[in-house]
């Protein structure tokens, strides 16, 4: 299992934690949790082959918010889809 942290500012804004919750609903094999009060999203992978950083990210861009990654980027998650 992988754990990666990101910080999104803007995401305490109602609208965009609707639709970056809309997002994250079409990966379902991802579980996350949301912070709020310090804009941080907490996720937790069991499966690292079946997600990239790239398809996070894009979970945040989506939505008009640029993430940030906290702490270092966890050994075994792919930047970019695997062939």
């Amino acid at each position: 299992m992988l754990e990666i942290e990101i910080y999104a500012p803007g995401l305490r804004q109602e609208s965009r934690l609707m639709e970056f919750c809309s997002q994250m609903d079409l990966q379902p094999q991802v579980r996350y949790k949301v912070d709020t009060n310090h804009e941080l999203v907490y996720f937790e992978i069991d499966d690292p082959a079946g997600i990239t950083l790239d398809q996070l990210t894009e979970n945040f861009t989506a939505v008009g918010l640029a993430p940030r990654i906290v702490g270092q980027l966890p050994e075994g998650l792919a930047t970019t889809p695997q062939e």
